[in-house]
């Protein structure tokens, strides 16, 4: 056979199996049909006794062919469950009541009236909503609470003020002329300014809680306006005294008022428009003022304030915010509504930042820490509290109506 004749069966050999090949592959691929049925269809998860422990359990699958392969599933995934990165509301609201005068007791109850029906209630550390009186007190234009009992001070618009005392259902009325009211840290007592026609009947007082025992403090004279009346929590003091001669624009001294004359040490700070918060052993006092520094916005500092260590300690936290929206959690701990903007003067005048959103800062005292806490939406906090039985913080939003829990 000449070598012409081999190369042209060479080439018709080549082209023969070049034909069988695209014949047997286009018959494949008919038969299997569409691209979706080549998927492999998932099986129940077996359970592999003494394997690794499954993140969301092994997947088994099964392809056309009949194979059987089993995976993993992606770390952190569990199938029918969401991916831990899908994250509730850090914020829950735990009543939709309209709440005003709201107040956290010792116990982890939340108090707070009702002006649509004049009833006090009280929110469980469960949830439930219970009447603190059948009683209606219709109109009640203040009310000052006690910490460690069910007891308040009410007032009414025609300046009649009463004790309530929630645990006996009985009530207690007091002078007209009173005002600025403050319980005792066992709830037995009531410090307040008595305010006489005429500057040598303005006291500072105290009432026992069934209206028995009342005691002249200090005079006040003129100088009604420059007390703060507060008791603290250790009961060494009942108010602060705004009325040492000023030692500088915006640099003050502040008194710590006793029961018996005692003179205390004062301190000193740095700004005006003081606004006293206690901590829950009154060792520790919170205060915002303003000054031009600030640009007339306030400033939280805090001191220590018991015995021989009042005045020391004073530091400047480094935050916009009121005294009034902080809260302690013992000496160390405080959390508070921080303003994210407040124009200039708001210290002077609150008012113009009301409704204002806040973020919640904790900050720890000793180290300085200062670290922000997710609510997962956009608040205006007020009534800020936290229940330390319960591991959670509580406040209210004047823009819309309920109590608002945050765990901690």
């Amino acid at each position: 056979m000449s070598d012409r004749t081999k190369r042209i069966l060479l080439v018709v050999a080549l082209l023969a199996v070049t034909a069988l090949l695209a014949f047997a592959l286009y018959y494949l691929f008919k038969k299997a049909g569409p691209l979706a049925g080549i998927l492999p269809t998932p099986t129940a998860t077996p359970t592999v006794p003494g394997g690794l422990p499954p993140s969301g359990g092994r997947v088994t699958t099964t392809l056309p062919s009949g194979e059987v392969t089993t995976t993993l599933p992606v770390a952190g995934y569990i199938p029918g469950v969401q991916p831990s990165y899908y994250r509730t509301e850090a914020v829950t609201k735990i009543t939709n009541t309209v709440t005003t005068y709201p107040s956290l007791a010792q116990n982890g109850n939340y108090r707070y009236y009702d002006a649509t029906d004049g009833k006090f209630y009280r929110i469980l550390p469960d949830g439930t909503v219970k009447t603190l009186s059948d009683q209606a007190f219709y109109n009640v234009s203040k009310t000052t609470w006690a910490n460690s009992a069910d007891k308040a001070v009410l007032e009414y618009p025609d300046g009649s003020k009463i004790i309530y005392n929630f645990e006996t259902q009985k009530q207690v009325t007091i002078p007209k002329h009173w005002e600025d009211f403050s319980f005792s840290a066992d709830s037995k007592e009531v410090a307040a300014k008595a305010v006489g026609l005429s500057p040598e009947n303005r006291w500072l007082v105290t009432i026992n809680d069934d209206g028995s025992g009342t005691k002249l403090v200090e005079p006040m004279g003129e100088n009604q306006d420059k007390v703060i009346v507060d008791w603290s929590p250790s009961k060494q003091a009942v108010a602060f005294a705004l009325t040492a001669r000023g030692i500088g624009m915006y640099r003050k001294e502040i008194f710590f008022v006793g029961l018996n004359g005692e003179n205390f040490k004062s301190t000193i700070v740095e700004g005006l428009g003081f606004e006293p918060k206690w901590s829950p052993t009154g060792k520790k006092l919170a205060y915002s003022v303003y000054s031009d520094r600030s640009d007339f916005k306030p400033e939280l500092w805090v001191v220590n304030s018991y015995g021989q260590e009042i005045g020391s300690g004073r530091q400047n936290l480094g935050l916009a915010t009121w005294a009034e929206k902080c809260t302690f959690s013992g000496d160390s701990t405080m959390y508070c509504a921080v303003p994210r903007t407040l124009p200039q003067g708001a210290g002077i005048k609150p008012g113009i930042a009301a409704g204002t959103t806040d973020d919640l800062y904790k900050i720890d005292l000793i180290t300085g820490l200062k670290t922000t806490i997710s609510t997962g939406g956009d608040y205006s906090i007020n009534n800020l509290s936290v229940d330390d039985t319960n591991n959670r913080l509580l406040f209210t939003d004047p823009s819309q109506s309920g109590v608002f829990e945050v765990k901690l």
